[in-house]
Order: C-alpha cells, then sequence, then structure tokens
C-alpha cells in the first residue's frame, strides 16, 4: 500500500470508518500484512488512520462497493483544490520594483516552491492568479506598457500549468481599465492560452467593477462563460488614510465590488458569468443583509430578479475566514455549495488557513468534500480526472 501525503482533515471525516476499521481485525491485518500497519514519515498519526479507514471500508463491501468508497474516500481526503492560490513572475517582481518594495514571499517564489508546500498540505491543483500590490497601477496606466504586463504575466502562467496540468489552472489577467486592451488578451488567454478563467481586481485606481467603462469587458466574458477571480485592491479614495493600517480596507473594498457590480446591473446583465470574491467575501457576508433590506427601490429595473437572487449566485473563498462568523453567514447567503478552498499562498501559508478550518464545526463531511474539491471541479471540469 502506497501512503498518500494526505491533507490535514476535521476528524468527523474519518473517525466513525476508523472506528470500525479498527474493531475489524481482519481489515486492520489485511492493511498490516501490506505495509507492516505503519505511516512512512511523511504520514500523520491523522493520515495513517484516514488510509486505514479507506483500506477497512473496501474490506466490509462487496468489490463494486469497496471501488466507489475508496474512490469516494480518496477523494474527499485527497486533492483539494486551491482557488487563491498567488504566482510571481519574474516580470511582476521587477514592476513591483519600481513602485513598491515586494516581500520575500514574491521574490522567493517560484512554481516548485508552491508545489513543495501544496504537496505538504495535500493540494492536488492550484489556481494561479496575479498578485496585487501598487503593480495592479500598472496595469490601469492604460498604456502599452500595461497591455505587456498582462501579456508576459499571463503568458508565463500559461508556461506553468503546460508544465504540470494537472497541479495547476491560471486566472489571466486583463490591462482594465484600457477596453480595447482587454478584450484583446481575453481572446488570447482563452483561444491560445487556454486560461481556465481570470483574476481581476476589487477596483482599478478610482474606478469599481460596475464603472461603465467596464461594461463591454463584462459582457466579452459574459459571452465567453467566463470564471472571475476577484482580488481586494485599494482604491484611491481610501490609501494611507492617518491612523488606520489600511488592513480593513481590503475587506472593505471587496463589499464594495459587489455593491458596485449590483448597483449597475452587471450581475443580472451577465449571468453567464461565475464571479468569485476572497476572504469570504470581506466585509460584504455582514453588510448583506443590509444591502438586501435597503437597496433603493430606483435601482430595481437593475436587478430584476432581486438582490438575494443575485447575490446566491456569486462564489468565495475560504481564505483569512477560518472562523464562525464569516463560514456560518456564507452558509446563510449562499450555500455551501458557493463556498471554494482557498489559501492565499504565499502571501499566508496552509497552515494558517487550514488549522482554523480544522477547528471550525460548521461543515458536515458531505459539505467539506465540496468546499476542498466537489465545487471547484463544477467551475472548473478538466480537474475532474
Amino acid at each position: 500500500m502506497v501512503w498518500p501525503n494526505t491533507q490535514k482533515l476535521g476528524t468527523e471525516d474519518c473517525e466513525p470508518m476508523r472506528d470500525r476499521i479498527l474493531a475489524n481485525g481482519d481489515a486492520a491485518a489485511s492493511v498490516s500484512h501490506s505495509n507492516s500497519a505503519t505511516p512512512t514519515s511523511g504520514a500523520s498519526r491523522r493520515e495513517f488512520l484516514t488510509s486505514l479507514a479507506v483500506a477497512g471500508a473496501g474490506a466490509m463491501l462487496p468489490a463494486s462497493g469497496a471501488i466507489t468508497v475508496i474512490a469516494q474516500v480518496t477523494r474527499s481526503t485527497r486533492g483539494r483544490i486551491d482557488v487563491h492560490h498567488h504566482m510571481a513572475p519574474p516580470s511582476y517582481v521587477k514592476a513591483m520594483d519600481r513602485e513598491i518594495a515586494p516581500t520575500a514571499a514574491y521574490r522567493n517564489w517560484s512554481p516548485a516552491v508552491s508545489l513543495e508546500k501544496m504537496d505538504k498540505a495535500n493540494v492536488a491543483t492550484s489556481i494561479l492568479s496575479p498578485i496585487q500590490g501598487l503593480v495592479r497601477d500598472s496595469l490601469s496606466d492604460r498604456s502599452e506598457r500595461a497591455r505587456s504586463l498582462a501579456r508576459q504575466n499571463n503568458d508565463y502562467g500559461a508556461q506553468v500549468v503546460r508544465d504540470r496540468p494537472d497541479r495547476f489552472g491560471l486566472f489571466a489577467t486583463l490591462p482594465m481599465p484600457d477596453v480595447e486592451g482587454s478584450l484583446k488578451e481575453i481572446a488570447y488567454a482563452l483561444d491560445t492560452l487556454k486560461a481556465d478563467g481570470f483574476g481581476l481586481f476589487t477596483s482599478y485606481l478610482d474606478k469599481w467593477p460596475g464603472d461603465p467603462v467596464f461594461a463591454p469587458v463584462f459582457d466579452e466574458l459574459n459571452r465567453r462563460r467566463a470564471v472571475l477571480f476577484f482580488h481586494p485592491a485599494h482604491h484611491t479614495c481610501c490609501r494611507d488614510m492617518a491612523g488606520l493600517t489600511g488592513t480593513i480596507e481590503f475587506d472593505i473594498d471587496t463589499a464594495r465590488a459587489i455593491d458596485s457590480l449590483l448597483l449597475s446591473g452587471t450581475l443580472s446583465r451577465c449571468p453567464d458569468v461565475k464571479f468569485i470574491f476572497t476572504h469570504a467575501g470581506g466585509a460584504f457576508t455582514t453588510l448583506a443583509p443590509r444591502m438586501i433590506d435597503d437597496f433603493p427601490k430606483r435601482f430595481a429595473d437593475r436587478v430584476p430578479r432581486g438582490v438575494e437572487y443575485e447575490f446566491k449566485k456569486l462564489y468565495f473563498d475560504t481564505a483569512h475566514a477560518g472562523a464562525a462568523a464569516p463560514l456560518d453567514a456564507l452558509k446563510d447567503i449562499v450555500s455551501t455549495s458557493q463556498v471554494l478552498y482557498g489559501s492565499d499562498v504565499p502571501i499566508r501559508e496552509y497552515p494558517l488557513t487550514d488549522d482554523k478550518l480544522e477547528a471550525y464545526g460548521g461543515f458536515s463531511p458531505a459539505e467539506w468534500q465540496a468546499v476542498n474539491r466537489g465545487n471547484a471541479e463544477r467551475l472548473f471540469p478538466r480537474l475532474k480526472a
């Protein structure tokens, strides 16, 4: 038996089956015979017991049932899909050098570094997205430099995916608010690079995504049935405010971006776009009930199916959200079917996300499976294999 480098997993997924197996001498003996019943140095006690559960489940069922159970347990305990995983191409780091000193996490990043971290955290595939920082302003200057920076980012990411299509996906970036340049990059990213979607920001300088200037871009993304991953940014309205760290602005800008997309009619006008927002929606999860109750009637024609309908279509990742308040709120607002596993590597390491998620007791085993992998498979069918 080959011992998988399985992920950390909440005990609710494996302990009931583990107890049945440990009580079944034949099943335990069978595993013992195949591998001396001892995990390798890379496997933890929890991983060892989970592997016992997989083998034992097969021993207690007919052949056809054993195959099904092993497949189901393996999928739920192995191979998460991380939708919030940044890459730092050399061209991006160089551009950041001209504007703001990149962090060590960016300077030291490489695909190999990501793979090592993914293996330890039992992440099968990470969808790579552009890093934020003042470099986003370079993407917003409507110049050939912005187009070149976006193209270099996308070409680099596509090569990483070509090298390991099983381990990486790509959210390509766009030189917004350069509409012409963005439309060209959409075609190139999807038709030539076969990107899995697009990584956008919640604001570009002084504009949120619902701004009319972006309408042609979202219309094309809707025609393409694109998946969009929105990472927070710092709007020019709220940078370097005296006496504030700026940390909360990330969460607030996410809420503003959703409000902008809602009030502009973009959410209802683009039903075939799949919108993903980071950090469990930031401040959105707290403000959503108020946004529903106090929605201005004068904008009703822009949201013909209602605010709740549009909100329930949105997706959210788990990065920085390992607590009951945001996760419970998400389950209430959009249901678990819209929650995706996300880490924010390399800015945050996997244990920071995983330890908090493990401590959260609000997901059933089936819901954990959906969050870890199943929900993302619906968005990215190529990862089902």
